[in-house]
């Protein structure tokens, strides 16, 4: 295997991550919830029989790919791979084992071909509720959050837990769901193991191992050659955001040398009373994908890419927050980790950067359906994304995170609340030579007959998302109940008919609105993402250039 050539360690490479798009697609054919079929929050990842992280679904949350292998190995840690037989399934949720909170499940299956142990399969999603007070900001501690599960087996030896399983049902909202697509997760993983078998025996591969080491020897090489295109140095940052009351510093120091890099997170404030605190796992792999994105972003995600990587935070400042503090919306401090990274390595890479995103913006619903049963669910909107140096900042377009914007007729169908209105907000899109993606204006109306539990997570309301070389900030994100400012972070019961209004976040500009050319600026106007009033105010463009162009064009 390690003569391997070129041609047949592609296809041997591409095929892997076919195996784990297919343990993507049965996850979401056979969950029960918006938040997996829908939103795709979820990751499917491929390990050897060492527990190396190989490949991944094509469609994966950068956050949960990054801390599955974390997550293995403190699962070996409880259940030795030497100890695991053939239709064992492991699984946990706890905050600092998985991905961050208490709301993502992390489920593993051991491989086995001809009686040996040749890999593992893992796949992570959201739970639509896992009991307690919910997904939310509000809890000041993890024990209030819901159920938490230390690592422990779902199934044994081919045999479902059934008590875990009784468990789980009695202390979540809407039991079928959560059940639901923790049977998905289990399904999935079936199939996965069953595809790596199929794949080995065709090529016939008796052992992953070389194969893995070529894999993630290459794309550690790839990952080395895009560093050393970044000058070394030393380049810092510090940002701040909102917080339930008083606002958070996050501070990094990122060493750059030759082909490998540090990033440490000194000088960020500590954990706070509210549901913000972010657990290390969660930051390593946010701090990790935006590394990646500056120097490899076309390569498939291995272990062998965060080689070259150390990450480092203090111990009980907000980006390693420490038991017992409650991590429900890490999301809303997390996610952070990337646009401070980028405005530390402008000055390194300018023509790299991507101005500041709006970022998501996702709240948690609880309550009672139109037709009686129970209710809890995420809702995912986005705000604009960051323009870049030859690229408009797209309108509404999730980021880092990349999970799905929940289907309107879907969320309706399912939770009973009404999207009365979702439009593009003009103006809203940082100015700059490539301007920032514009955010949208959401209204919903709440038609359950029951009262209902909405839960903010909000960022980007106190904070702009910046622009870059020139480029300026752009539009806040907003809330209101009944025409009348909402907490960005609050917890509301709602009254049947209850009217919520969300204005999304726009993206920043980057570079000079001045250098903007007059055609880009009248196709904004055309395609409602400028007003004529903005061409005029933020670029130059009057009136009479627009009106006259539009004579022309008629």
């Amino acid at each position: 295997m390690s003569e391997l050539d070129p041609i047949s360690l592609g296809i041997y490479w591409d095929r892997l991550i076919s195996i784990t798009d297919e343990i993507v697609s049965t996850l979401v054919r056979t969950s029960f919830s918006i938040n997996v079929r829908e939103s795709y929050d979820l990751s499917c990842v491929l390990f050897d029989a060492d527990g190396h992280p190989l490949a991944q679904g094509s469609y994966s949350v950068p956050s949960f790919t990054g801390t599955s292998g974390p997550t293995l190995q403190h699962m070996f840690k409880r259940f030795p791979p030497g100890t695991l037989e053939a239709g064992d399934v492991v699984a946990t949720n706890d905050p600092w084992m998985g991905t961050g909170h208490l709301f993502d499940i992390s489920v593993m299956r051991p491989v086995f071909r001809n009686g040996r142990r040749v890999g593992f399969t893992m796949s992570i999603t959201h739970l639509p509720d896992i009991g307690g007070a919910g997904n939310s900001a509000a809890s000041t501690e993890v024990y209030e959050e819901g159920l938490r599960l230390p690592v422990c087996k779902l199934v044994k030896a081919g045999k479902l837990n059934e008590e875990l399983i009784d468990l789980i049902r009695t202390n979540v909202r809407v039991s079928e769901q959560v059940i639901g697509d923790i049977m998905a997760n289990i399904s999935c993983n079936e199939v996965g193991g069953r595809l790596l078998v199929e794949f080995m025996d065709e090529y016939g591969i008796n052992d992953l191992s070389p194969l893995s080491h070529l894999i993630r020897s290459r794309s550690e090489q790839i990952m080395r050659e895009g560093l050393r295109k970044i000058p070394d140095g030393k380049f810092d940052n510090e940002i701040m955001i909102e917080s339930i009351a008083d606002p958070i510093r996050l501070a990094c120091q990122i060493d750059k040398h030759g082909d490998a890099v540090s990033v440490d997170f000194a000088g960020t404030d500590g954990c706070v009373r509210a549901a913000l605190n972010v657990p290390f796992c969660y930051t390593r792999a946010w701090a990790a994908y935006a590394i990646k994105c500056l120097t490899c972003p076309e390569t498939p995600n291995n272990e062998g890419q965060v080689r070259p990587l150390t990450i480092t935070a203090p111990a009980n400042c907000i980006l390693n927050a420490l038991p017992p503090h409650a991590t429900g919306g890490r999301h809303s401090v997390g996610h952070f980790v990337v646009p401070l990274m980028f405005g530390a390595l402008e000055r390194a890479v300018p023509h790299a950067i991507q101005a500041d995103m709006g970022m998501m913006n996702i709240f948690n619903v609880q309550g009672t359906h139109r037709q009686g049963h129970p209710v809890a669910s995420l809702f995912f909107l986005a705000g604009g994304f960051g323009g870049k140096e030859g690229l408009d900042g797209s309108p509404t377009t999730p980021g880092p995170s990349n999970m799905g914007v929940v289907p309107t007729e879907v969320w309706e169908s399912m939770t009973s609340i009404s999207v009365l209105k979702r439009e593009l907000l003009a103006d809203s899109g940082g100015p700059g030579e490539f301007r920032g993606g514009v955010g949208q204006e959401v209204v919903l109306r709440n038609d359950t007959d029951h009262h209902l539990t909405m839960s903010f997570m909000g960022l980007r309301t106190s904070y702009p998302a910046r622009g870059f070389l020139g480029g300026r900030d752009g539009a806040l994100r907003r809330y209101a109940i009944n025409g009348k400012p909402a907490h960005p972070k609050g917890r509301y019961v709602l009254q049947p008919g209850d009217i919520v209004t969300l204005h999304e976040a726009g993206g920043g500009g980057f570079g000079d609105p001045a250098n903007r050319s007059t055609s880009a600026v009248l196709d904004d106007v055309r395609n409602g993402f400028v007003t004529l009033n903005g061409a005029l105010r933020d670029y130059g463009v009057t009136v009479d250039v627009v009106k006259r162009t539009a004579l022309r064009n008629s």
